[in-house]
């Protein structure tokens, strides 16, 4: 990460970052997608440097933000959690420095355990209620029959479902509708601004009105099939028939289409308010959605296929003419552009590389490698050419977490799994880059696990991308692994990964 801004081109003043949760990048039209309607995703890429090789760091939700308001992996050390006690978000630096800082979100898991301090530091927020997870309302509107009923499990959704009468009432459109609204009022009055825009859609539940809910699938009757499981072979074990996973599919779209018509709202106040000519604004996600890529749905324990890792990231930048990127990038990348824009530095460990000599057209490349990955799972190496999974060598220990904040993903269908609370072998140590003591308790076999480590694992993964980009050929035993795995070890020390993270890979 650069100290001060790069010289050359003038800075833009504002960045406006959206985040569209679970966005397929092989669904846009921006990246060849046809499959359903992106108008003005599509519209927003042509005016845009459309980023190639952009791959998830830390996975999921969660951590995927930490990346990004942080600019620090997290997934070797913790599973989900909040900014640490060493650490300052970026909203933290930028009001120091007098920049203007704005969150509009739907997202449930900004407040909840584990997530609820990532909006503290903006200047202002606003949270717009009812998605998913939301715990919103304590009971439904039943005097409302158009809602519809999910009888296999509770969700908080249930609960929020029948206050969405018309497309306006859904989150999605609230958020954006916000977003639009805080652009007209706000706009040419603050010196410098920062807005995050934190959208849970196109993330399930793939519940939409019409036109939307029957947009793909015109000829299916009954519920719309809206949570899609969490599953490896759905149709193998007769999970899911044929017919159900177009319609998952289907739903999906149809949220997809919505979230994106919505989205040209905010692209209208952009130009309405003239902000083209001195803001950046930048498009990305956390990662993808498997919708039955290699028979998988949802996010299970797999390795990161390019579905879910490989994701969308555009940026429309003052004074850069649209193109594409072939660079390799990744999402603490975003946070390091940020600091360089706005003139500001972490004193924390940060793992980004800005992006402007890329964007300035003054560099090819700003890093080797991508490091990727769920805490407890897979650790993924990703390069110019080659996707390397590397799975545990044997039982998924030993492995420890390290926070401050002791917390977890919380699971509204499985409210008593919660990580236990540090026993006696947990001890201090120190965060690479941080004097602060941190707690780092030991987990061994048999010891209970996030709900995202819990195993199996399918041994490790190597693909080559340029020859194989749909990974249907595992190169594992090849003398490429070997040249790969080096290349991994050597990139966990550049991190200082925790020395049980690379006694459970195998890699001592």
């Amino acid at each position: 990460m650069s100290e001060a801004p790069l010289e050359g081109p003038t800075l833009p003043k504002n960045a406006i970052v959206i985040l569209l949760d679970s966005l397929n990048r092989h669904m846009l039209g921006g990246y060849g997608g046809t499959e359903f309607d992106t108008p003005n995703l599509d519209a927003f890429a042509k005016r845009s440097l459309v980023f190639e090789k952009h791959y998830a760091g830390s996975l999921p939700c969660i951590p995927a933000r930490h990346d990004l308001l942080c600019g620090a992996l997290d997934f070797l050390w913790k599973p989900w959690g909040s900014i640490e006690i060493w650490e300052q978000s970026l909203t933290a630096l930028l009001r120091k420095a007098g920049v203007t800082t704005q969150l509009v979100t739907d997202h449930p898991h900004l407040f909840e355990t584990g997530g609820e301090n990532y909006h503290t530091d903006f200047n202002a927020w606003r949270y717009e209620r009812g998605h998913e997870s939301d715990p919103w309302k304590t009971r439904p509107d039943d005097s409302w029959i158009g809602a519809p009923m999910f009888p296999e499990r509770f969700m908080p959704y249930d609960n929020s479902r029948g206050y969405f009468r018309e497309e306006h009432d859904f989150p999605g459109a609230k958020t954006m509708a916000a977003t639009a609204e805080w652009l007209d009022e706000n706009a040419g009055y603050h010196d410098r601004f920062f807005l995050f825009v934190d959208e849970f859609d196109p993330h399930e539940p793939f519940d939409t009105p019409e036109p939307y809910a029957s947009m793909y699938d015109g000829s299916w009757e009954g519920p719309h099939l809206i949570w899609p499981p969490y599953i490896k072979g759905a149709l193998e074990r007769g999970v899911l028939t044929e017919r159900q996973t177009h319609q998952l599919r289907a739903c999906y779209g149809g949220k997809l289409t919505m979230i994106d018509s919505w989205f040209g709202k905010v692209m209208e106040a952009i130009e309405r308010n003239g902000l083209w000519e001195d803001t950046a604004v930048i498009v990305c996600t956390d990662h993808g959605h498997y919708l039955g890529e290699k028979d998988i749905w949802g996010k299970p324990g797999v390795p990161a296929y390019e579905p879910l890792g490989h994701i969308p990231l555009m940026i429309s930048w003052p004074g850069v003419k649209p193109g594409t990127v072939s660079a390799l990038t990744t999402t603490s990348d975003i946070f390091a552009t940020l600091v360089d824009l706005f003139g500001v530095e972490a004193k924390h460990r940060t793992h980004g590389s800005s992006l402007l000599p890329l964007i300035h057209g003054q560099a090819e490349s700003i890093r080797d490698y991508v490091l990727c990955g769920v805490w407890g799972r897979e650790v993924h190496l990703i390069d110019d050419r080659f996707k390397y999974a590397r799975a545990p060598a044997d039982a998924n220990a030993p492995i420890s977490m390290w926070s401050n904040r002791w917390s977890t993903m919380p699971i509204p269908s499985r409210p008593g799994l919660r990580l236990p609370v540090p026993d006696s072998r947990a001890f201090l140590d120190k965060m690479p880059g941080s004097e602060v003591p941190v707690i780092r308790q030991p987990f061994r076999e048999g010891d209970l696990l996030p709900y995202w480590a819990i195993g199996p694992f399918s041994g490790n993964h190597l693909y080559d991308l340029r020859e194989d980009p749909t990974e249907d050929e595992n190169l594992r035993g090849s003398s490429a692994e070997e040249e790969l795995a080096d290349k991994l070890r050597q990139a966990l020390q550049e991190v200082e990964a925790p020395d049980d993270q690379m006694s459970r890979l195998g890699m001592e």
